[in-house]
């Protein structure tokens, strides 16, 4: 690049081998990666991050809701670090990709600065966040969250499973990654994260790569649908209270909606239990999860 700073490359091949080791870690069937967040095999993922950074000669530190950082000092200490990275968990279907991409970019680039001799004015950070996909412990992002300051430390620490109870502090505190770092409370220059596109837009374009404008807003509601029982033979029709007539309507309400302001403003998900409805709204997309209605009689 005449007059500027050449192009820097990094090394495909090996982030690549990085990604497929890191998939074996929670590994499904069907070429998918089932690793939550504070588990046995979030741990493994956590260790072999770490020991890839520290061969790389960054600093790693944890902090108190088991976030990551892997330092690489820069000329000038003084200056806050340029930070890069994602999250290290998945959905229980998850994709190798979804997340580990960003904390593995961000280690390749160390990796061949590191190769090329290259010495950044300031120091570069990569950063594994805790529970970022929120499919054990809800919310998502509460790792991300404590260091930014939207949850306290403590509401983050008591997030409990979602099936078992136990807390995201505990379970961090079972794992060894309860860390002693502060959350937060420091600069950050800038903050990148590379990440796969988790919908079709790109590659039906035949496009390589873009830029994230915008993130999804969520509002969940719970939504009890109460019928009348009555006999299935002798009611006639006009004078039925189904619940789940009334829900599937409702279902099919929120998908019109968010068809009629795609891409804005789409509800995302819709799960009825019990003749119950539960919507999740986001401005990215719309789908039915599961129904169940009871009382499950024939009669």
């Amino acid at each position: 690049m005449p007059g500027g700073m050449p192009n820097l490359q990094v090394n495909g091949e090996r982030l690549w081998a990085s990604l497929m080791e890191l998939a074996e870690i929670g590994a499904t069937p069907k070429g998918g990666v089932c690793r939550l967040a504070a588990s046995d095999l979030d741990g493994e993922a956590r260790r072999l991050f770490i020991g890839w950074c520290e061969a790389a000669g960054c600093t790693v530190r944890v902090d108190k809701i088991g976030n990551i950082f892997a330092h690489r000092p820069g000329r000038d200490a003084s200056l806050p670090p340029v930070m890069t990275g994602s999250h290290l968990d998945t959905q229980p279907t998850g994709g190798k990709f979804d997340g580990a991409y960003g904390v593995m970019a961000g280690l390749e680039l160390v990796r061949t600065l590191n190769d090329l001799g290259y010495e950044t004015e300031a120091p570069i950070e990569i950063v594994a966040w805790t529970n970022e996909e929120g499919s054990r412990f809800s919310p998502a992002m509460v790792g991300s969250g404590v260091f930014a300051g939207v949850f306290d430390l403590a509401e983050g620490l008591a997030r409990p499973d979602n099936l078992t109870g136990v807390t995201l502090g505990a379970e961090l505190e079972r794992i060894g990654f309860a860390g002693p770092e502060p959350g937060g409370g420091r600069p950050v220059a800038a903050y990148f994260e590379a990440h796969i596109e988790q919908g079709p837009i790109l590659e039906a374009a035949g496009l390589p790569i873009g830029v994230v404008t915008g993130a999804q807003g969520q509002r969940w509601y719970e939504i009890t649908v109460t019928g009348q029982e009555a006999h299935a033979g002798p009611t006639p029709m006009p004078r039925r209270r189904d619940a789940l007539v009334g829900a599937a309507r409702m279902i099919d309400a929120v998908n019109r909606i968010g068809h009629a302001h795609a891409p804005y403003a789409a509800p995302r998900s819709v799960l009825c239990r019990s003749a119950r409805t539960r919507a999740t709204r986001s401005p990215a997309m719309c789908s039915s999860r599961s129904i169940s209605a009871t009382p499950r009689t024939r009669c």
